[in-house]
């Protein structure tokens, strides 16, 4: 085992110290700060270095309804409203290597770039390449639409935040900010094509990965939001801004236990991004969009009544595999199906299943429910590969196979799709 040496970094923003253990790791660099239901700001520079070697608080947030499916989260972060902070993984501070700004899923409700699930060590190693992890406000936090308290897609002008830090400062960790791929999950994929259509972040994005993104027709209109948002300032009983984070946390519960009963089949969050039409203008992206075989397998995991189960099943090629082929045909991108089971245990290739194989350590993926009785070496062989790719085409603008591929069990993992 490496032993980790404190190493500085020296950005624009101000110092910050990591540690070495054969990949430079910051975990807990701060990009910006906001008040509660305000937009986010940057922050002044700094002259003192400050100890980026812990991770970063995440946004406050209930339980994951994927923890069946992913297992709970390990060695998690301290959770606070004061959350905007990335984590940097690189293998140098010096040289001009391609960057991947990593933002994670959880359906606008739970996750955080922060997380041991999501560090970028294995990423850097080996591709060569920054790996940026952000976390950004969530739920309530992030995405309520109130009259006179919250505006919506707070959330989303954290990301946008983000990535101007990076703009202004990977070149210290050893990045190119001419060279940045946006790379999501789920929420985060859905965040990333959202990012390409706003104006104000297109510029900062070269190209993009998008992995499991729901169809962009979940995007909630502003009626229906505040529809949403006024249900959940009655169920707080007072002034959301002056509760506490408990009490918000209590009426976000209530307002998802309201929402679902409306549709116990429905996976669309009832917080995220809000009014917002996903279009994508020239020039285009670099792109590669792709979607796990059985998706929503994941949702259903324990949904007691068999009826509802299947229902939930079922959205799978409406809600992830025909919008992801649609788009992708659309933009001329690189498209990918991810179809990797385990021999034995699991659930098939589930919503999450690829996320192993790209991010995270042996210790924060063990025993998680999906990757069944696989062995770490087993995730490695695969997992090595797919790195590659991700890697690659945030080098080039190409993972290497053709268009169309399809990743399988078979022992050249990849299989070419029309």
């Amino acid at each position: 085992m490496t032993e980790c040496q404190p190493v500085t970094a020296q950005p624009p923003s101000g110092p910050v110290i990591g540690v070495d253990d054969g990949v430079l790791r910051f975990r807990g660099v701060r990009y910006g700060t906001a008040e509660r239901f305000q937009p986010s700001r940057p922050v002044p520079p700094h002259v003192e270095a400050v100890d980026a070697t812990l991770p970063g608080p995440i946004c406050p947030q209930l339980g994951s309804r994927l923890e069946a499916a992913m297992g709970p989260p390990r060695d998690e972060p301290p959770q606070s409203e004061d959350c905007l902070h990335l984590a940097v993984a690189t293998p140098a501070l010096t040289g001009s290597r391609p960057v991947l700004v990593w933002l994670h899923g959880g359906g606008f409700l739970s996750g955080g770039g922060t997380l041991p699930w999501y560090d970028g060590g294995r990423l850097a190693a080996d591709g060569d390449v920054v790996v940026v992890s952000v976390n950004y406000r969530l739920g309530t936090f992030g995405y309520l639409v109130h009259d006179g308290v919250s505006e919506g897609n707070l959330g989303l002008a954290d990301q946008t935040l983000a990535l101007e830090w990076v703009r202004d400062n990977i070149a210290a960790f050893g990045g190119d900010p001419g060279n940045v791929t946006v790379f999501g999950q789920s929420a985060g994929a859905l965040s990333t094509l959202a990012l390409l259509s706003k104006p104000d972040s297109r510029p900062l994005v070269r190209r993009a990965i998008v992995q499991s993104s729901p169809d962009p027709a979940i995007i909630q209109d502003r009626a229906k939001a505040l529809e949403i948002g006024r249900y959940f300032v009655d169920a707080v009983g007072g002034d959301p801004v002056a509760a506490s984070v408990d009490q918000l946390l209590a009426a976000q519960r209530q307002t998802l236990r309201w929402n679902a009963a409306k549709d116990p089949t429905s996976t669309r969050p009832p917080f995220g991004i809000v009014g917002l039409d996903i279009r994508l203008s020239d020039p285009l992206p670099d792109l590669m969009i792709g979607y796990t075989t059985q998706e929503c397998e994941a949702f259903a995991i324990g949904v007691p009544d068999a009826e509802i189960r299947q229902a939930i099943v079922d959205q799978t090629e409406p809600l992830f595999g025909r919008p992801a082929r649609d788009l992708a045909q659309r933009y001329g991108a690189y498209s990918y199906e991810f179809a990797w089971t385990p021999e034995t245990g699991g659930y098939g290739a589930i919503h999450c299943l690829e996320l192993p194989f790209l991010l995270g350590t042996p210790e924060s993926w063990r025993e998680s429910p999906m990757l069944g009785d696989t062995s770490w070496a087993d995730v490695e062989r695969l997992g090595a590969q797919m790195r590659l790719w991700w890697t690659e085409f945030a080098r080039s603008g190409s993972p290497g196979p053709r268009s169309g591929f399809r990743i399988g069990n078979s022992p050249q993992t990849l299989e070419n799709t029309p």
